[in-house]
């Protein structure tokens, strides 16, 4: 009972701050919390369970690495950033690169977005008689239909106003999730029961499933395109802010998970962290549910928008967003109908992975310009070698059916 109530009041007391005026209208905090939403919302609630079921006690490792290279495909965005700002001129070559980097991210976007709403779906049945596969699928396609029919009909302004409250929530339920894995920690740390489990997968097959994950530490780079927002300097220190935040979490998180469960008790789905959190306090199923509910439907309601201005922009008006907005929804019902949501996992990670080689390509290039910059440009193009290889080798964690 105490420690439901500590992790209300935390929770509750999160939110208060981060809903108040002197926060919410605090420049540098707008300008961190936009690329922060995306990274902690794009794969908080599979990350865990995913990483403790494959990796076992090494689960801390990996998440480091992802964070290391979502930290390097930043520096690369970073980069880009700072050079586009002091040489607005590029050259051709590099604008060819940008544009292909742009339509990369317009098509991951349609990708994400499906990955994002069966999550909606799979959490919007699960606590529910209706708790199926099936069910998931339908709502997540109604979801999508929906989504197409207010883009089509009105646009999403109105929708794109709820992301601040979002947000805030989202981030309000992690203080008190996080509080409530620290006390339970602290208690089974205490009996001597904290569980050393052995990897599932080691060797090229471990590795391979890590490079299929980029895409749950994937958000940073929306940094890159708040420019009629904010400055450059800031958009660099906010996108500096937000990963360095972003991996304090998930590093906590997933440092508690890995050592409190027996991942062989609980079968490995989309919301097996759901099942987990029973152990914990029966207070966080519910928060945990409300925050995968509001967090995918607004990252999606982004995306969605981010694709279609994209088409529009690239295309200089031949493909209006309503084309892109069904495009979307059509590559979305199919992976909804057609894919593991750990494959979707997969085929976003691939996308963005794309989307990061070519700005890294554009980093080198902009390196190689740049007078005593080799290093520099031999630094990128490691970068863009790793995502080479998630591109080339990345594949699906095999979850329950």
């Amino acid at each position: 009972m105490l420690q439901a109530l500590i992790i209300a009041v935390l929770t509750a007391g999160t939110l208060g701050v981060l809903m108040a005026p002197q926060v919410r209208k605090a420049k540098a905090w707008r300008a961190t919390v936009t690329p922060l939403a995306s990274i902690i919302g794009s794969g908080f609630l599979v990350l865990g369970p995913i990483l403790a079921d494959t990796y076992g006690k090494y689960a801390p490792l990996v998440m480091l690495a992802l964070c290391v290279a979502a930290y390097a495909f930043g520096a690369a965005i970073r980069s880009n950033i700072r050079t586009i700002a002091s040489q607005p001129e590029r050259t051709a070559l590099e604008r060819r690169i940008e544009g292909a980097a742009s339509w990369s991210l317009a098509f991951a976007y349609c990708i994400s977005v499906a990955y994002y709403l069966n999550l909606f779906g799979a959490f919007f049945v699960k606590m529910t008689p209706l708790d199926s596969p099936v069910a998931a699928h339908v709502v997540t396609s109604i979801t999508l239909i929906v989504i197409l029919a207010v883009g089509w009909m009105k646009g999403f302004a109105a929708m794109e106003r709820m992301e601040q409250v979002s947000v805030s929530l989202k981030l309000a339920i992690i203080a008190g999730l996080l509080a409530g894995l620290v006390i339970h920690f602290a208690q089974k740390a205490a009996g001597g029961e904290l569980i050393l489990a052995a990897p599932s997968n080691t060797g090229w097959s471990g590795i391979a499933l890590g490079l299929g994950l980029i895409i749950t530490v994937q958000g940073f780079e929306t940094s890159r395109y708040l420019g009629d927002e904010y400055e450059a300097g800031l958009r660099i220190r906010s996108m500096r802010y937000a990963q360095w935040l972003s991996a304090a979490i998930y590093m906590v998180y997933v440092v508690l998970l890995t050592y409190l469960f027996d991942t062989g008790d609980i079968p490995l789905t989309e919301t097996a962290i759901v099942d987990m959190m029973h152990v914990v306090s029966a207070i966080l199923p519910p928060l945990l549910v409300a925050a995968a509910l509001s967090a995918q439907f607004s990252a999606a309601i982004a995306d969605t928008s981010g694709a279609g201005g994209l088409a529009e922009e690239l295309s200089k008006g031949r493909f209006s967003p309503r084309i892109a907005y069904l495009v979307l929804v059509l590559i979305g019902l199919g992976l909804t109908w057609f894919a593991h949501i750990f494959e979707i996992i997969t085929y976003a990670s691939k996308a963005f992975a794309l989307y990061y080689a070519l700005q890294c390509a554009i980093a080198i290039r902009a390196a190689l310009r740049a007078p005593r910059s080799p290093g520099r440009a031999a630094l990128y193009s490691l970068f863009l070698l790793t995502a080479i290889a998630v591109l080339a080798f990345g594949r699906p964690v095999e979850g329950a059916g």
